[in-house]
């Protein structure tokens, strides 16, 4: 009966613990966008430096990936989160330390390393950690990483800066929790078991990790480049009223999906169909986006919300399924380099079409593109797991 207890309160702490490496992910990230306005005014940015500000994080996620996975090699899954968990919460608090851009640009690269290194280490740790629930593990820490999401977005201008009082004070408020998850995470998380001599290198040359990569990277390239180009396009529209509205639903709507999966991840954590269905969910939100207008628009933006996050807490768990347990965070790092790529390449063609057709709604055709190649790659999820050599 005492070792029962005690495995339950260790996969309860397990979950517990993953659940606010989720947050972590998001916190210091989503602080910039409500400030940028101050950021602008205060540092004289010209609207390419606000683009590369906010550009970086995904960059490094991409760039940031594979050495996280030879971190992970080398020092194992709860000091490589550590160590991400530090450079988050340190890179994101001292944003501010100096007034000058240049300095803002190295500490967000800091910041995003060590979100990107966390990101490759949370399938990872939910392999070990909890490698009987792997579906609803992962869906218990997307459920953070959206939560991370929503909560500066929703708290900086109202209560985090009338508090503090400047946005650079702001962006160290938001990096306390980051540390305190990391005191948590060094107190309470238990050291994995590691093989000798674990490779690291993603295996270039397999189908699956660019099958995946791309499967994750459709998502991330929907919400990014629809979070990028909706105030514009709607300006171009008339319909500027209804900016913050379309944004809130992108990003609210996210939180039901999460919500509803939670128990019936594990169910559906190799099923195809609900990949296929959340892609054919986003072709036709980003046809109600383009064809229709005020709250029909909301209604379509709150469904891309939905689709992604449905995506993401399902995707999220594949590497833990489909990999070996000792690669793992091979397949991770891949995956995660060639996603947050197309997240950062699909915005830049949407504005190439809008800039070379003059039509604003072409910059959505790419986004209909990724739903598209998504429902095409959901059989990416049958594939057998793989066993350790």
């Amino acid at each position: 009966m005492t070792d029962r207890n005690c495995t339950s309160r260790d996969f309860f702490t397990a979950l517990a613990l993953l659940w606010l490496s989720g947050v972590a992910l998001r916190l210091t990230i989503l602080a910039v966008p409500p400030a940028i306005p101050l950021i602008h005014a205060d540092l004289h940015l010209s609207a390419t430096q606000i683009g590369i500000l906010t550009g970086l994080p995904s960059l490094l996620f991409a760039c940031a990936a594979v050495p996280g996975a030879l971190l992970i090699a080398r020092l194992g899954i709860r000091s490589a989160l550590l160590l991400g968990l530090l450079a988050n919460a340190l890179g994101g608090a001292l944003r501010g330390a100096i007034t000058d851009v240049w300095w803002l640009y190295a500490m967000t690269i800091a910041m995003g390393a060590g979100v990107a290194v966390m990101q490759v280490s949370m399938p990872t740790a939910v392999r070990a950690w909890a490698p009987r629930r792997i579906g609803f593990a992962t869906a218990i820490y997307t459920n953070g990483l959206l939560i991370g999401e929503i909560l500066p977005i929703v708290l900086m201008i109202p209560l985090t800066l009338p508090l503090v009082g400047t946005w650079q004070r702001g962006f160290a408020f938001w990096s306390v929790p980051v540390l305190i998850i990391a005191v948590l995470i060094a107190l309470l998380a238990k050291p994995a078991t590691m093989a000798p001599r674990r490779n690291w290198w993603p295996d270039w040359s397999d189908p699956l990790v660019w099958r995946l990569g791309i499967l994750i990277g459709c998502v991330n390239a929907m919400y990014f480049a629809s979070n990028a180009f909706l105030p514009d396009y709607l300006t171009s529209r008339g319909e500027a009223a209804w900016i913050g509205a379309a944004l809130n639903g992108l990003n609210l709507g996210q939180l039901p999906a999460s919500f509803m999966l939670l128990p019936f991840a594990g169910k559906l954590e190799r099923t195809a169909w609900p990949y296929a269905a959340f892609g054919m969910i986003c072709v036709l939100a980003v046809a109600g986006i383009v064809f229709t207008s005020g709250w029909w628009v909301v209604l379509a933006t709150s469904l891309i919300g939905f689709a992604a996050a449905g995506v993401l807490i399902l995707g999220f768990a594949l590497p833990a399924l489909l990999a070996a347990p000792d690669d793992v965070h091979r397949l991770a790092g891949a995956m995660f380099t060639i996603s947050y790529t197309c997240a950062v390449l699909v915005p830049v063609v949407s504005g190439a079409l809008w800039d070379l057709t003059g039509i604003p709604a072409t910059a959505f055709a790419p986004i209909a593109l990724c739903g598209i190649v998504l429902m095409a790659l959901a059989h990416s999820v049958r594939v057998k797991p793989r066993k350790a050599a």
